[in-house]
Formats: structure tokens, sequence, C-alpha cells
């Protein structure tokens, strides 16, 4: 039997291609993958994490994108499209910056799906941590009410759980999100349909 052959694209043609209308990829060190549409509850939390957060950051030197914006980890070879990113680094919004990524993000919130999930804690959380500037990577459940920080430490990173009815601390933005409003209008479950609870 003959082996498939992996058929690569360099950056420059994936950044191209990701100018065209139609469907949006990440990209990996020459592979792509397609990124799949998002159920209403995925939605509906991404736009409840993206307005609040952006309401926190008006009359502030930081900015904030959902969904469309990528980011680009230089180290790892790879542009992600993460569900809510928040950038403050002069770098990303001098008026020169590239206007299709950004090199230098302060806070990533990717929010789980079944599909997306060991990508999201594994690959994703790996190239991230890469970036000097990340100071603060959370994934939210789309499932249950259920979230996590990881923010960069003196030591390292630290991992905080977040419960229904508490709070989740973005320390690097001086903010606090309630469980209540990044859920508000999601019907997502308070108690866990999960293991791990």
């Amino acid at each position: 039997m003959g082996e498939a052959k992996l058929s690569l694209i360099s950056e420059s043609a994936y950044l191209a291609g990701e100018e065209l209308p139609g469907l949006r990829h990440e990209y990996v060190r020459g592979e792509t993958f397609a990124m799949t549409g998002a159920s209403k509850a995925h939605g509906t939390i991404v736009g409840n994490i993206f307005a609040v957060i952006r309401a926190h950051l008006r009359g502030t030197p930081c900015r904030t994108w959902a969904a469309d914006m990528k980011v680009h980890v230089e180290s790892a070879g790879a542009y992600y499209y993460p569900d809510v990113v928040v950038t403050c680094s002069e770098r990303d919004l001098a008026a020169d910056a590239p206007q299709n990524h950004l090199a230098a993000p302060r806070v990533v919130v990717e929010v789980l799906s079944p599909g997306t999930e060991k990508v999201d804690r594994r690959e994703k959380w790996m190239n991230y941590r890469q970036l000097p500037s990340l100071r603060e990577y959370v994934l939210v459940d789309q499932e249950r009410q259920w979230a996590e920080v990881f923010r960069r430490g003196e030591e390292g990173w630290l991992h905080e759980i977040i419960l229904p009815g508490e709070t989740l601390p973005l320390r690097s933005l001086d903010m606090r999100l309630s469980m209540d409003d990044i859920y508000e209008a999601a019907t997502v479950p308070r108690t866990a349909k999960k293991d791990d609870s």
C-alpha cells in the first residue's frame, strides 16, 4: 500500500487564503485545520465574555476581539483563532501592525466544545504559554457552569477552577467576571455533567 502524502502550505499562502471569504482555518507548521460551526450555547458564552471585557476595557490602551482575530505563536509556527483575545501591546495596536493577527496577547479565552476540548487543553495550551506576553489562559465549558484559569505567576503557571455562583478573576485586566454573566441566556446547567465534580 502507498502512503498518503501530506500537502503542506507556506505561511504566506495560508495568510493570503484566510483573507478570502469562506471557511476559516487554523495553521500549525504547514498544516491547516478547518474551523467548525459553533452551537448556540457556545456563541452566547463567547458573546457574553466579549461584551463584559470590552465594556471594562473602554478608555484603556487594551483591545479585545471575539472569534475572528488570529493569534500568531511564532515559536510553534502556528496561527489560532481564540474565542476571545485581549492585547495591550503597542506592537499589536500600532498603525503599521498586521491587521489580521496578534503576536502579543495578554488574555486568551477558549470556550470548550466536545470536538475542540483536547486541542484547547493540550496543543493550544502548550503553544500559547510560549508567548511571553500571555498572563492568563481561560477555559470555559459550554455544557456546564465551569471555568478554569491558568495564570502566569512568579514561579510558573497557577491553576484555578471557578464554579457556579463564583467570579472569574482576570487579574491582568484588573477585573472579575461573574459566572452568571458568562452563562447569561446560554441555557447551561449549573450542575456538572462530568465525572470530575
